[in-house]
């Protein structure tokens, strides 16, 4: 039998609770968090008045995310309101990304029965690769937004961005609008979804071909991609969230 590049565009089931399926992204996602959890444990329980060099990096990281933030909303307030939640965001999408280029992952699994044909079903896959993933976080990203709006300007007055009777040109201004806000759903999942699921394909094509010398500078590429990734899905939070809190024209 030949051997061939298997891409699956839908996550590996690997068994249910119940109605619930876990899918190898899902494992992967719990392991993501897990790791940050612990690493932040960790990092708290050491902090210490003359800081070690880690301790300086990542404060470092932290102070100029929040400051940046605060620029950015230009609101001391809005900006302790809603950093951690972009911070929260950024580090799992970062984690996640970075998890998924470890050897093993892919890699390490069993075979299962699927309709009469015997499958490989890893254990851990790139959480990103799975659009019901991207698609949540950009969930939780929009509600972010539009809460935000809702509490800066009120229900009414942040709904009048959206429904305007004052004129043809304003109701019309009004849908438009109503439109990005849904469209920006979609473009959050599937930016992320997309960049992730590339990356890894193209890794895979690599490994196949060329297995010991082509990887290695696509997986760097990827670690690049990864980071890059997590970062502008937190920033395009921030500045949705800066328009959502702006006053209505």
């Amino acid at each position: 039998m030949e051997k061939g590049i298997a891409i699956h565009l839908a996550p590996h089931v690997l068994g249910h609770v119940g109605p619930v399926a876990i899918t190898s992204t899902l494992v992967t996602s719990w392991l993501t968090i897990s790791v940050l959890c612990v690493g932040a444990f960790l990092f708290r329980s050491h902090i210490a008045l003359v800081p070690s060099r880690l301790q300086v990096v990542l404060e470092a990281i932290i102070g100029s995310g929040f400051e940046y933030t605060k620029e950015t909303l230009e609101s001391e307030t809005l900006a302790q309101k809603y950093f951690p939640v972009l911070a929260t965001q950024f580090f799992f999408i970062l984690g996640a990304n970075w998890l998924g280029l470890l050897p093993g992952v892919t890699s390490i699994g069993f075979y299962q029965t699927v309709h009469g044909v015997k499958e490989f079903a890893p254990l851990l896959y790139p959480v990103n690769t799975d659009l019901n993933v991207t698609i949540a976080l950009s969930l939780i990203a929009v509600a972010t937004i539009e809460v935000a709006g809702i509490l800066a300007l009120g229900a009414f007055r942040y709904g009048g961005k959206f429904i305007n009777f004052h004129s043809p040109l304003a109701f019309l201004i009004g849908i438009v609008e109503l439109i990005g806000e849904i469209a920006r759903l979609i473009s959050f999942s599937f930016r992320l979804f997309g960049n992730i699921f590339a990356g890894k394909t193209l890794i895979l094509v690599a490994i196949f071909f060329i297995p010991l010398i082509l990887p290695v500078p696509i997986m760097a590429f990827e670690l690049f991609v990864g980071f890059i990734q997590a970062l502008v899905f937190a920033i395009l939070t921030l500045l949705f969230i800066k328009l959502a809190v702006a006053e209505p024209h």
